[in-house]
């Protein structure tokens, strides 16, 4: 196993405070948002083999069955299909949507025909992969995720009493559940900034004034103002007022599949995610908003939230989701239990996000269960790779999560 040496995106809507309180580092005053552990090729984690530090995707592309193994290789190429991150979010991120693998190989062939460059501000398709992403919380999480029921939706808005409202929530009321919503988040989006502008901000001050009243949805009004106050006039915020909003405890987490519109508003979670870019935004920020393209890749489901909870495997708390490049799991040894032996047919990252975990491996000249060898511990915030095929065990005082591939 190879201990990691992982790279922090500072983006502005990341915490100050959240990720060097976890690695136990001095905080920098700048926004500290993610840190990115695996063979991504924006921010490779590096490791030392005895001859300095190396990028992690170097070292698979040199030798990807002997990291891999041949089974990974086989159903997921030459890569490390996933991408691991700690995230801290100050504020809140854009709401977006992923494609689908079928609309992303589609899109991506389509900007490629036309010339858009790779690195273009226009552009929305980076590769030709889904990016499905799993988020599990380690503080309170808030966040927006998948269509509130129109009826559901229609009550919010209208408790507002903003009567630029109204026919929204008329729509909501008398149209099938799917031609509801996408008749609203078609108006909303397609408005014109200067015309919309107004009816967000008497939205949002109507809103916080009903966070402040209490009530039943006192909380998701006081979620929908925070994002006024930090998009002021941006239509997404009304994008916003149709979507669940969830509040995760320590140890939840939320799936996010192929065309649900989510966003993260505050919190520090473990993510997962399909090794990929493609990203469509639907509002919340600065950037391209390409609202054809969003609609077409758009879900228009209503249901809960969704909230996920680890089902225990022999001691493994897993995370199910229905994706086959990535599975994660999360481990709380306790002072005195016998060492737990790790899977080993495929590769994993393994993150300690709380207390001390030693990792140990074993010893494969011995026997199955007759020696450990070489072993290091784990402090928060630190994490190491470990290639298919190596045996490893764990124990301690602390809590590991272990991203890997389903077998």
């Amino acid at each position: 196993m190879d201990r990691l040496a992982n790279t922090v995106r500072p983006y502005a809507w990341g915490s100050t405070t959240a990720l060097p309180e976890l690695l136990g580092t001095a905080p920098t005053g700048e926004p500290q948002a993610e840190m990115w552990l695996g063979a991504h090729p924006g921010a490779p984690s590096r490791i030392d083999r005895g001859a300095g530090p190396v990028s992690l995707a170097e070292v698979i592309d040199a030798a990807p069955e002997a990291e891999l193994g041949a089974d990974t290789v086989r159903a997921f190429g030459p890569r490390l299909p996933f991408l691991l991150k700690l995230l801290a979010a100050g504020s809140p991120l854009s709401l977006q949507v992923h494609p689908d693998r079928a609309q992303a190989a589609g899109g991506f062939a389509d900007e490629e025909r036309r010339g858009i460059p790779i690195d273009a501000g226009h552009r929305n398709y980076k590769d030709t992969n889904h990016k499905p992403e799993l988020i599990v919380a380690l503080t309170p999480f808030d966040g927006l995720c998948g269509f509130r029921h129109p009826a559901q939706a229609a009550d919010l808005l209208e408790g507002l009493g903003v009567d630029d409202l109204k026919p929204y929530v008329d729509i909501l009321r008398a149209s099938p559940e799917e031609d509801a919503l996408r008749e609203v988040l078609t108006a909303v989006l397609g408005a014109e900034h200067h015309a919309i502008a107004g009816t967000v901000e008497r939205a949002s001050v109507a809103a916080d004034r009903l966070a402040a009243e209490g009530g039943p949805h006192a909380a998701a009004y006081a979620a929908y103002a925070v994002l006024a106050h930090h998009y002021p006039g941006d239509p997404g915020v009304l994008a916003a007022m149709l979507l669940n909003h969830v509040q995760l405890q320590p140890g939840e987490a939320l799936f996010l599949g192929a065309g649900i519109p989510h966003a993260y508003l505050g919190g520090l979670g473990v993510e997962l995610m399909a090794n990929s870019d493609n990203v469509l935004r639907c509002g919340l920020t600065p950037k391209h908003v390409d609202v054809p393209e969003l609609l077409r890749v758009v879900r228009f489901e209503a249901g809960d939230a969704g909230v996920l909870r680890p089902e225990d495997v022999n001691g493994e708390e897993v995370y199910e989701t229905p994706i086959d490049e990535f599975r994660l799991s999360r481990f709380v040894a306790a002072p005195g239990a016998a060492p737990h032996a790790l899977p080993s047919r495929t590769p994993q990252i393994l993150l300690c996000t709380a207390g001390t975990v030693r990792l140990r491996e074993a010893d494969a000249e011995a026997g199955a269960g007759a020696g450990e060898g070489a072993g290091l511990a784990l402090a928060p915030g630190e994490s190491v790779f470990v290639p298919a095929g190596e045996r490893i065990t764990l124990s301690g005082d602390g809590t590991l999560f272990r991203a890997t591939v389903v077998a």
